[in-house]
């Protein structure tokens, strides 16, 4: 995997985050510490009935039979806090997955949106606090999600669709739909080629 420079073109803020500070303040592609804004998040319509694209993503071109990766760590206190990877062809159509606060715990899953989001969760309450890396795999129609906490074997998250034509986009996203003042600390950003096994 190539790690994504924070500074560099290859990358574009969707909806730039109030605070983006790379640690240390010098070159290169060290953590970046990203504070959300209060109501920011990424849902669209279901169950909740609003549409909300106001979320924060950094995000770079993510061609067929590519995968990106996405690793952070954050201290979670209020309902909906949430960060991970995102693609994204556009509004209506987008992938995020990560870690959520939820039901008191963090919470390992994923949204999938075609017009309509829907959303799944596994409670990981020993990921608190903790280095968590998401990577996402795009290979012929389909989207491979998993993640680990540090060093530990990858879990598998999530298979969905995405059209092997479209044009998308992918890389580290957060929101805080709930409060403001949520920092997540961004470890390395990369890109490198899909993991096309299912397993």
């Amino acid at each position: 995997m190539e790690e994504i420079g924070w500074d560099t073109e290859d990358a574009r803020w969707l909806n730039p985050p109030p605070a983006a500070v790379r640690e240390g303040g010098g070159p290169g592609s060290g953590p970046l510490v990203v504070t959300a804004a209060a109501g920011s998040d990424f849902w669209r319509r279901t169950g909740y009935g609003w549409v909300r694209d106001t979320g924060h993503a950094l995000l770079t071109a993510f061609p067929a039979d590519s995968a990106v990766e996405v690793s952070f760590v954050a201290a979670f206190g209020e309902l909906y806090d949430q960060a991970g990877a995102m693609v994204r062809v556009d509004e209506r159509t987008w992938v995020k997955a990560g870690v959520e606060m939820s039901d008191g715990v963090p919470q390992l899953g994923a949204v999938v949106t075609r017009e309509w989001s829907d959303w799944s969760l596994a409670p990981v309450p020993t990921w608190a606090g903790r280095e968590v890396t998401v990577r996402v795999s795009r290979s012929g129609d389909a989207l491979t999600v998993r993640a680990r906490r540090e060093q530990e074997p990858w879990r598998m998250v999530r298979l969905a669709p995405l059209d092997p034509d479209a044009t998308a986009l992918a890389g580290p996203f957060c929101c805080s739909p709930r409060r403001a003042g949520l920092r997540v600390r961004f470890t390395r950003f990369a890109t490198g080629p899909a993991d096309t096994s299912l397993h």
